[in-house]
């Protein structure tokens, strides 16, 4: 016994020093002192039980006294707080009284032994509780939700969001809430896609087929039904990054007699720049398209680099043209191709218009000798369409480099991270919403906007927009006028921390009106991690980093980023019951940490930070004084230095405006801390991507978290109701749809990987309910 004691005072004694020191070090930064002083208060029982004596035991005892009142004080009653704050020094306390005993008289040795249960007990129940739910929101007391009669026709998922309103919401009722328990796979495709990338797909369905896209832009045509192939095509598309393929459109050419070759139309784009017009029964290119089906989208964009400029979201159709965007590399150079939006006719892939923000005077092919203007923001994720008002809705960009605005054109400031509506027929701008002012903080507007009408108050309907944004505002809209629906005010944001020569704009603007997702406010004490110890680590380090609230510039010193890049709400979008006029949406709660490196110190700190190559880590920002780097602000041993959740489901009600629930999104299946995977179902949340889509049948399905599920949830109040294991995550958002063969409904998803997750797959796989 005497051996155990004095093993465990060592331990405890390095446990002690560890804290003491980094306690210290936060203490000197302005922190909090309790890790320097509990520090030291272990070291003292160590050096007493080393020298055997009971003193010892009592001083651990007020340890632990100690820290449950200073842990009350800082973090009230809230579990994930909490958890890293008592479980370390509840295991430890546990353990000195079941090592030292033989440091007190024998009467006492039994209430030490008793002692030692009491904190294993405690420590279990904590722990336990660690697998219930944490920080939901849940449904007002009373609160109605009312039931919709739905439909069970056949009908088309013709776009990425179903339709091009981007509303994912079906009136299919024959899955509902009372029979989901019995959902079951009905068949899996394989798209044999092995190359780079990860598969983010939703499938279009038309009739008994559907269309699915693979990350390298294979297609294929599958039977509903079934799953097997009917047709595949190859454009042997490639890009050294970013591969993947988020959606394809679909037309159908009432002036064909019906049986005509193209009268149905598969359109999709590539990752290599390039558009295709396929035929829907049999895959062949469109003859009339194009040369030979195919346009080039290098048409007028001048020089590229391999993997500068192509398309990864869908392109979408508005009557008889394509509207096409694009992507570029973030943060690579100045003067990255032009972000352009440009429409084709459907049918004879000749452009139709073009709109340059850079030099509107150019409304189709550049003049002989010149490009499209340059560096101009762009679209990379999905536009919208209101076929009533002839209005397409384009969330767009920044002008690359994101993080760096001094000497920045004119034209980029007005554009950047703003949602601009164009007339269909013409391609000239009817109005624009700008969402942030002078962006040097990579938000641009990553999803479709959901197109919506609400009450106008006076008995009638309004058209209206909802736009999500990673900064986790959402803005209501009137889409004829731009107008807000709901209030939103400018104000204002800090105006220190910039780099030499750069400008912030005194405010921003805030949708008041709405609801906020995920955008919570810093601070020491929010900083977490799973153990005491990453804590005190994730502490020192935001006591480390600049950090002034919302809108904290990148600068020369380290700052935080919050909500980060990546979200906030990102290009999963939204989906709309449109029955109960409830929105439903998915979000990623990890700041960033970043700042911006001069020129001359780069190569070095490019070695020793890791990158993607994509924007997404450093970044050369060549043509400016500064590469920049940005990564998750996470703890060393890879955990967001966040409280959970990470990540949340949220359902919002339109008329009220507020939030109806919310629930964290996903458990820790998959991950853990030093990127070991323990396979504890921790429902804690985690950072989510794709969307949601939801039917009159009251269920609302996800696969976007990070653990290998897809899910399905109660509408009416978020509680989980079934969710079933994938062979791999998913990135995709799911769609569903009733085979007029059969009659039986389906819902679909592309498995292809989760996010931060080495485990890919080529996966489409479909579910039913049992027949009969």
């Amino acid at each position: 016994m005497r051996l155990l004691a004095r093993l465990f005072a060592a331990i405890l004694l390095l446990i002690g020093l560890g804290l003491a020191l980094g306690g210290a070090w936060l203490a000197a930064l302005g922190g909090s002192p309790y890790y320097l002083l509990v520090g030291l208060a272990y070291m003292a029982a160590a050096f007493l039980a080393w020298r055997g004596r009971a003193a010892a035991l009592w001083l651990m005892a007020a340890i632990m006294a100690a820290t449950l009142a200073w842990a009350l004080w800082e973090a009230g009653l809230d579990y994930w707080a909490l958890f890293p704050r008592l479980m370390a020094p509840l295991a430890l306390t546990g353990l000195g009284l079941a090592f030292l005993p033989s440091l007190v008289r024998t009467g006492a040795r039994k209430a030490a032994y008793a002692g030692a249960g009491a904190c294993g007990i405690v420590f279990a129940a904590l722990f336990a509780f660690a697998f219930v739910p944490h920080g939901a929101i849940m449904p007002a007391a009373g609160a109605t939700y009312p039931v919709s009669s739905g439909s069970n026709g056949p009908d088309n998922w013709i776009s990425y969001g179903k339709t091009t309103e981007g509303l994912r919401y079906t009136a299919y009722t024959q899955i509902n809430r009372e029979n989901i328990s019995k959902l079951r796979p009905a068949w899996t495709f394989r798209t044999g896609d092995s190359g780079p990338g990860i598969d983010q797909n939703t499938p279009l369905q038309i009739g008994d087929t559907l269309y699915t896209c693979s990350r390298n832009n294979r297609i294929a045509a599958i039977d509903g039904d079934s799953g097997k192939p009917r047709w595949t095509f190859d454009p042997q598309a490639r890009s050294p990054i970013w591969q993947r393929c988020r959606s394809l459109a679909y037309f159908h050419d009432d002036a064909s007699a019906a049986n005509a070759p193209c009268a149905d139309r598969i359109i999709a784009t590539t990752i290599d720049a390039r558009l295709f017009a396929l035929d829907a029964r049999t895959g062949a290119r469109c003859p009339g398209f194009g040369q030979e089906g195919m346009v080039a989208l290098s048409q007028g964009m001048g020089p590229i680099k391999p993997g500068y400029y192509f398309q990864t979201s869908g392109p979408l159709v508005a009557r008889n043209l394509i509207i096409i965007g694009g992507w570029v590399v973030d943060n690579q150079e100045v003067g990255e191709p032009s972000g352009v939006i440009r429409a084709f006719d459907v049918r004879s892939g000749e452009l139709a218009w073009a709109w340059d923000l850079g030099n509107p005077a150019i409304t189709k092919l550049p003049p002989p000798g010149q490009t499209y203007t340059r560096g101009t923001p762009n679209m990379w994720t999905t536009a919208a369409y209101d076929d009533r008002l002839g209005l397409i809705y384009l969330p767009l960009g920044n002008a690359t480099p994101d993080y760096y605005g001094v000497g920045r054109a004119p034209w980029a400031d007005a554009y950047n991270a703003t949602l601009v509506a164009l007339d269909v027929a013409t391609g000239r701008e009817r109005w624009k919403f700008q969402t942030v002012h002078h962006d040097i903080w990579d938000y641009d507007l990553p999803a479709q906007p959901a197109l919506i009408d609400v009450a106008d108050g006076r008995g009638g309907k309004v058209p209206a927009l909802l736009l999500s944004t990673k900064r986790g505002q959402l803005f209501l809209l009137n889409r004829a006028t731009g107008a807000p629906l709901a209030e939103v005010a400018e104000k204002p944001v800090t105006q220190v921390g910039a780099a030499p020569g750069e400008r912030l704009s005194p405010t921003q603007p805030y949708s008041v009106g709405m609801p906020v997702i995920g955008a919570m406010r810093l601070s020491e004490k929010r900083a977490w991690g799973m153990t005491m110890f990453d804590q005190l680590a994730c502490r020192i380090s935001f006591r480390q980093h600049r950090y002034d609230g919302d809108f904290t510039p990148i600068g020369l010193r380290k700052a935080l980023e919050q909500p980060s890049n990546v979200g906030g709400l990102n290009w999963g979008s939204l989906s709309v019951d449109v029955a109960t006029n409830r929105v439903f949406m998915n979000d990623i709660r990890t700041p960033a940490s970043y700042r911006l490196v001069p020129r001359a110190d780069y190569p070095a700190y490019s070695k020793k930070v890791p990158s993607d190559g994509t924007g997404h880590g450093p970044s050369p920002q060549a043509g400016t004084p500064y590469g920049m780097g940005t990564m998750l602000w996470m703890s060393g041993l890879g955990v967001p230095c966040v409280q959970p959740p990470f990540g949340t489901i949220t359902a919002i009600d339109l008329d009220s405006r507020r939030i109806a629930w919310q629930v964290p999104a996903g458990t820790a299946e998959e991950l853990g801390p030093l990127g070991l995977k323990l396979g504890l179902p921790m429902p804690i949340g985690m950072p989510t991507y794709a969307g949601t889509s939801v039917t009159a049948g009251g269920l609302l399905f996800f696969a976007g978290s990070q653990d290998f599920y897809l899910r399905a949830y109660d509408t009416a109040t978020g509680r989980e109701l079934w969710k079933h294991p994938l062979p791999v995550g998913s990135s995709a958002t799911p769609m569903t749809y009733i085979s007029p063969r059969t009659g039986r409904q389906y819902v679909v998803v592309s498995v292809g990987g989760a996010a931060h997750s080495e485990a890919v797959g080529d996966y489409v796989m479909a579910f039913a309910l049992p027949p009969g």
